[in-house]
């Protein structure tokens, strides 16, 4: 019986190592083949990529049941997820490349028409340094907060609708950006672009806040968001300046195919997480910076202001 009952136990137990091993196989393959994902129904595809790294917990997961499986085979299909993840993400994890020279830093920050000390706000967004600081859900009165806390290293600045450019070089070519989709009202004004004056040529910079998402019981709701991101992106497809800077709350991750009509036009960070929202617990890295004919180089949080989103600091490299 007891020998019975220790072939019964090896056999549970490589079954276990199978199963292990199939899910693996499975993880892998998601995350591989994100795109494959469908997204006609609640836009399943697009939530999730909005989260896709986090796929990585999983992977830890499994690799943790393989080891106390003890189960070789688990443990060399596990290997598989973890190959894709690194070959997705590791890149993040890596340090950022020496400044050359040649590069502008940039502030993105949604500040939140709730913020109840938009000084304060700005204050610390000044001590990050940044050439550039891109702010949204700008609202009366907060605005005039903003403008007299950044108005000293920041004497070049643009305000349309509810976001603003603030640049310590002058800016040239101030207009608003279209970038409204069907079913919202009028007066609703989301996109500026201007021309920056930097040491190394002009720069045609871009701010821009997409509309929102909702993830419900039906999915992910990114209608309006994925056609926003549409008009900006034949916009700055048409941009005469040669490089580009895009900076906003574009409500979804770069990965997140909605946000295509972008990113197949744009370089994305090349180094850092940056998750940025919601402040609480960041999840997701929503708030962006993407450039043209320049390297977004290594990008990250800055410490939680009056905001529901973290503030984003990036280097980007021109060409």
């Amino acid at each position: 019986m007891t020998g019975e009952a220790g072939e019964f136990s090896a056999r549970w137990s490589g079954a276990r190592g199978r199963v292990l091993a199939v899910l693996a196989v499975v993880v892998a393959g998601v995350m591989a083949f994100h795109r494959g994902v469908p997204n006609g129904v609640g836009r399943v595809g697009s939530l999730l990529e909005s989260f896709l790294p986090w796929v990585g917990v999983i992977v830890v997961l499994l690799l943790v049941l393989a080891l106390v499986r003890r189960s070789a085979v688990a443990l060399v299909a596990v290997l598989l997820p973890v190959g894709v993840w690194v070959h997705l993400f590791g890149g993040l994890l890596l340090p950022g490349a020496e400044s050359g020279g040649r590069e502008l830093v940039v502030v993105q920050h949604n500040v939140s028409d709730e913020n109840r000390d938009p000084a304060a706000t700005a204050r610390a967004l000044i001590e990050a340094g940044g050439d550039l600081v891109a702010l949204e859900e700008l609202v009366v009165p907060q605005l005039s907060a903003y403008e007299n806390a950044l108005a000293a290293d920041y004497p070049h600045h643009v305000v349309r609708g509810t976001v603003g450019l603030w640049s310590k070089y002058p800016l040239s070519g101030e207009r608003g950006v279209d970038i409204r989709p069907p079913g919202i009202a009028e007066g609703w004004s989301r996109g500026v672009r201007a021309v920056v004056d930097s040491p190394y040529g002009g720069v045609a910079a871009y701010v821009a806040h997409l509309p929102s998402v909702r993830v419900g019981a039906g999915g992910l709701a990114s209608e309006r968001r994925d056609a926003s991101a549409e008009l900006l992106g034949h916009t700055i497809a048409a941009e005469s300046v040669d490089t580009v800077i895009l900076l906003g709350d574009l409500n979804g991750a770069v990965e997140d195919r909605g946000l295509a009509p972008l990113t197949s036009r744009l370089n994305v960070a090349e180094r850092g997480f940056a998750f940025s929202f919601p402040a609480a617990l960041p999840l997701a890295r929503i708030d962006q910076v993407m450039a043209r004919s320049a390297t977004v180089g290594h990008i990250r949080t800055l410490p939680a202001t009056g905001s529901d989103h973290l503030p984003v600091v990036a280097r980007v490299v021109l060409g």
